[in-house]
Formats: C-alpha cells, structure tokens, sequence
C-alpha cells in the first residue's frame, strides 16, 4: 500500500519537472518566464488562478478548522469569495495596463517610494506562505512513505518545488495548473463520496462526533470570525499572483472571463473541501495534527489506488499554490528592484537567468522559515494580513479613489506591514492583528492623501480608464 502512494506521487513530481524542463526552451525574455508571453486563454488562466488560490490554507488550514468546529467552518469561504467578485470589476482594468508586477502599478500610479515599500512587505509575506507549502508537501510525502522522515520529506519537496518554479516560469506553472485545477475538483468529490459512504452517512457521523460539530452557527464567534475571514479577503484583493495572471491573459475580456469561472470553482472547492474535512473527522476522531485530516482518511480509509489518487491530488493542490507564492516575490525582486533601479538595461537573457537564482534563492529562505513553526492556519493568516494590510489598500484606492496620494500610499503600506508584525510580538491576543493594521493601514492612506497636494492627472486618469475596444470582448 504505501509503495503506490509513493510512487504515483513521485511520478507526478518528476513530470512537473519534466515538463518545466520542456517550457524553458519557450523562455527567451522576462515577459515570457513572468507573464507567459501575455498569450494564456480563458481555460488555462482559469485552471492556473483555482490551483494557486485553493493551496495549504484550503487543504490543511480550513481542514484544521473544520476538524475543530465541524460545519460552522463553511463561512471561511465567504472572505475570497467577496474577494473575487470584486476582482472581477478589476481584472479587465489590471490587463489593460500591461504591466507585470503588483509594484509596477504602485509605481505607475504613485512613486518609485511604493514600489520599494511594496516589494519588501511582498517577499516578507510570501517567502512565509512557501514555508508552509513546504511543510505540508513534506507531510504528504511522509504519509506515503512512512519510512521517511519528515525533514526529509520536507527537504526533498523543496527541491522539486524549486527546480519546477526556476525552469520555466509562468508557462509550467499555468499550463500544469489547468490539469491540476481539473485534478482537484474530480479527486476532491471523489473522496467525499467514498468517505460519506465509510462513515455511514449523518448517523455515523453523529455517533462519532460532538453535537456541536453539527451547528451552523455558534462555534464560531464574530469576533474569531473577523480573524479568520479579514486577512483572506484582503489577501485575495491585492494577491500579486492575481494581477500576474491578469497581465498573462490575452486580452481584458480572457481576464474577466477567468475571473468569473474562477468564482463558481473557488466556492465549489472551498465547500467540497471542508465538507470531505467534516466527513473524515469521523473517521479520524483521535488526530494529534488536525489539518491533516484529509490525507490520513485518504491513507487509511480508501482502497489504495484511490488513495493514492487524493494523495496525489493533495500534493497537486499544495505544489500549485507553493510554485505561484515563490515565482511573485522573484519576479518581483528582479523587475522591481534590480531592473528598475540597479541595471536598467540588463539584457533578457541574463533577467531570465536573474530570475531563476532568485527563485533558488528565496526557496532556501522559505525553507528556514519552515523549520519555525509546525502550525498551518496561523502562519496562513499571519501571513495574509502582512500583505493584506500592507499592500491591499493602497492598490485598492490606485483604481477606485483618484484622491489617493503617493505620501498616503507608502505610510498605507509602511504602517499596515509594522502594525501586523509589532501586533503579533506584544499587542493582545484577544484582538487579531488583522484588526489594527487595517484600521491604521487605512486611516495613514486618507489622512496623508488629503494632507497632501492631490496626483496629477497622467498618473491617475490609467486607472479609471475603460478597456480599449477589442480588448474586453
């Protein structure tokens, strides 16, 4: 039983390899490793943004949850979902600026001062949302194989994860995203009904649970929820790997279009995923470590092949979202600090070659910020409001209030990053951090921008601007 777990996963593992091998003889220019050459359709850009959205958070964090509170935890989807449809009005915008990076639109619509600001609370955030990534690979690996250790797991999934991102970029990450958007949601429902069926249904799971797992409404206190659904939300707002993916599409009207599928599959695998959590909790009362509770009733409750298949499909969802969160802060590090204000005119040849030492580079970091904590929802929400307040207002108030100033936008940004951390060290733990570093993110960005002279109107007017004919069709 265990050799098929391990070796359909390690098949899987050296096929992403092998195919981000193959994309790389696609990749001569920054645009083509960042972006994909702008040229992903609808399906692909779909496929890409639910693999990187539905990662470790989804799979192990909402699982976690769930494992504690039972059904209350299906109002942990509602954040990215309200998230998304707001992405929706944008997406369209955010490609018709053609742009590359997160920090080029706050360049374009501030200064170089927000560019800088940006790139740093980016790579703080995202290195440690790899970290986790890499621990939860690592876990999946360990269940396959029990006969290697976890740090070895850990370690050899960091690997795989790295040469996949630095070889071909954007090209492998989406394309293989595609198939493993499709990967998820028919591994995911298969699991449920087999798991439904073990536990003999609700009866079996009544005897096997507390009643309180049962309750809708309850386990879940307001002010816990606004912890918990605060940071996705804003996270998914100004979520660097989504405007990436919005400046690959094709045109505006692809953007849109993928925006819109990747609401209805982002709520169908949020759901099916908490609801297979639920269901496996009781057949998996005794977990010391919660957020895995998918992946042991996949071990130990399904007939191998199939377990092996969630195992699998498990490993998918986590490698997806890992490669996206290490390839954003790279790019961003070589476009938006090298580039930009080191070598300017750095050849594409040696920008591709820049990109994939920083890749290497921010992985190994990842990787010491993995050894820190065995936690999963934490460290996700930690994370989250790192970028969630730092980044997201600011980028917000660039496209819907024309008021908004660079001064307003860096102490946004400085602030929104030092409340998060300086919170997490000595404020409250009965007030989520997320809490006070929006409130202060938020009051800095409009009391500064109306203290100070409003932006000229080339800086502006980009913004507000509708697509260009042709392009939102």
């Amino acid at each position: 039983m265990t050799t098929i777990y391990f070796w359909m996963i390690l098949v899987y593992l050296l096929a992403l390899v092998a195919v981000g091998f193959k994309g790389s003889r696609g990749v001569a220019t920054q645009e083509d490793f960042s972006v994909a050459g702008r040229k992903l359709n609808t399906f692909v850009l779909f496929g890409t943004l639910l693999a990187t959205w539905i990662g470790t958070g989804s799979i192990f964090g909402n699982a976690e949850k769930t494992y504690r509170v039972g059904i209350a935890a299906l109002i942990l989807p509602l954040a990215s979902l309200l998230g998304i449809a707001v992405l929706y009005g944008l997406a369209g915008r955010a490609r018709g600026l053609k742009q590359i990076t997160i920090q080029d639109l706050l360049e374009k619509r501030y200064n170089a001062t927000a560019r800088l600001f940006g790139v740093l609370t980016l790579v703080i955030a995202y290195t440690t949302i790899v970290s986790y990534q890499y621990r939860a690979a690592g876990a999946v690996l360990n269940l396959a194989l029990p006969d290697l250790p976890v740090k070895s797991a850990v370690i050899l999934t960091t690997i795989f994860i790295v040469i996949y991102t630095a070889t071909a970029g954007m090209f492998s990450i989406a394309y293989i995203g595609a198939v493993q958007g499709v990967t998820m949601i028919l591994g995911i429902s298969t699991a449920l009904s087999v798991f439904w069926v073990q536990a003999n249904g609700l009866e079996g799971m009544r005897r096997a649970l507390a009643p309180s797992h049962f309750d809708l409404f309850g386990p879940i206190l307001p002010v816990e929820a606004v912890g918990l659904l605060l940071p996705a939300f804003l996270l998914v707002l100004g979520d660097a790997n989504m405007y990436q993916r919005f400046f690959s599409a094709r045109s505006a009207g692809v953007a849109r279009k993928a925006v819109l599928w990747m609401l209805a599959g982002v709520a169908f695998m949020e759901c099916m995923i908490i609801m297979t959590a639920w269901v496996a909790s009781s057949l998996e009362p005794d977990l010391e470590i919660h957020g895995r509770v998918i992946a042991y009733a996949a071990r130990d409750h399904l007939p191998p092949f199939l377990g092996a298949v969630v195992l699998t499909t498990i490993m998918a969802i986590v490698l997806s979202t890992a490669g996206s969160y290490l390839l954003a802060p790279a790019t961003s590090v070589v476009r938006d600090i090298y580039q930009r204000f080191v070598n300017p005119k750095a050849s594409e040849r040696f920008l591709v070659f820049l990109l994939r030492l920083v890749v290497v580079v921010l992985g190994v970091i990842a990787y010491y910020l993995s050894t820190l904590s065995d936690e999963f929802l934490s460290v996700a929400l930690l994370a989250y409001t790192i970028y969630g307040a730092g980044i997201t207002p600011a980028l917000l108030a660039a496209f819907f209030w024309r008021r908004a100033t660079a001064p307003g936008a860096v102490s946004s940004i400085v602030l929104g990053t030092a409340v998060t951390l300086t919170w997490k060290v000595y404020g409250s733990p009965a007030v989520d951090a997320v809490v006070p570093a929006i409130v202060v993110s938020v009051i800095s960005l409009i009391m500064v921008s109306l203290l100070t002279p409003a932006p000229r109107r080339e800086k502006v007017d980009p913004f507000f601007a509708p697509p260009r004919h042709g392009e939102a069709l």
